[in-house]
């Protein structure tokens, strides 16, 4: 209520986390599709009006990850899920990470994701997913945190855009990029450049929806006391300004720490 009040839409995270799928290479699936609609039923009513269900998938091309075995277990639990929201009245989030763990390349990112996305777009499409009404979360194409050879944010703008638009249909409104462990700066940046990059289709408004990018000097600020609330804010609506412009593509840059964020096997 108190969110309403102020005009924020509440939104929930209604999965149950993941759970390895056996016969795979370590590869997992994300569970809680069990009663769910009683569960999206009973959040509209207590006023959510949106909701989101992470899936997890890794690259290991020596091992040939992503198998087909786990992009489609998790590309039909995303549109599952999807389905039951848009049928209890909330709007689906649905996020397919690609991880960035491991050594693989820019290249490498993009083909794995191109099948992932791929995977996900035909599963929405199959069960008759309101496209309009749902919005992705995906990572940005970037190379393996081990990776040696480093990129600029133009390649992963060029590189992002252009899976996307190799995969996702334009009538989702909108692509809500994660963060995947990329410092403050980095994820902002990349943003800023996906906004001015030229000659590539960006039939969808893209943003962010970030975790630890946004949230990452904002917990360093405040440490749990009191007397820190004001310069955590302050450091919030710092990252929130940044980004809001990186999504134009004016951001100046050199506002955000560039602490690395990357925790491996991320789970929440």
């Amino acid at each position: 209520e108190l969110l309403t009040e102020k005009g924020i839409v509440p939104g929930i995270k209604v999965d149950a986390g993941v759970v390895k799928i056996a016969g795979t290479n370590e590869e997992t699936a994300t569970q809680g599709l069990d009663k769910l609609g009683a569960r999206c039923a009973d959040f509209y009513a207590k006023g959510c009006r949106f909701a989101k269900w992470r899936a997890v998938l890794k690259i290991d091309m020596a091992n040939h990850c992503p198998s087909e075995v786990a992009i489609r277990e998790n590309a039909h639990g995303l549109a599952r899920y999807a389905a039951i929201c848009q049928e209890n009245g909330l709007v689906p989030i649905v996020e397919p990470e690609v991880l960035v763990d491991g050594t693989h390349t820019i290249q490498e990112s993009a083909k794995c994701s191109e099948r992932v996305f791929a995977a996900v777009a035909k599963e929405l499409h199959d069960q008759n997913i309101l496209l309009e009404g749902c919005l992705l979360k995906p990572n940005m194409i970037t190379p393996g945190m081990d990776c040696e050879t480093k990129v600029s944010s133009a390649e992963v703008a060029f590189y992002t855009v252009r899976t996307l638009s190799r995969t996702i249909p334009a009538a989702i409104p909108g692509i809500m990029f994660l963060s995947g462990g990329q410092s403050e700066e980095e994820s902002s940046q990349q943003l800023n450049a996906m906004a001015k990059l030229t000659g590539v289709p960006k039939p969808w408004y893209l943003s962010f929806s970030f975790g630890r990018a946004l949230q990452a000097s904002c917990l360093k600020a405040w440490q749990g006391k009191e007397e820190n609330v004001e310069a955590a804010q302050k450091a919030f609506l710092e990252r929130a300004k940044a980004n809001g412009e990186a999504t134009l593509g004016t951001y100046a840059g050199g506002s955000g720490d560039t602490e690395d964020l990357h925790i491996k096997k991320y789970v929440y």
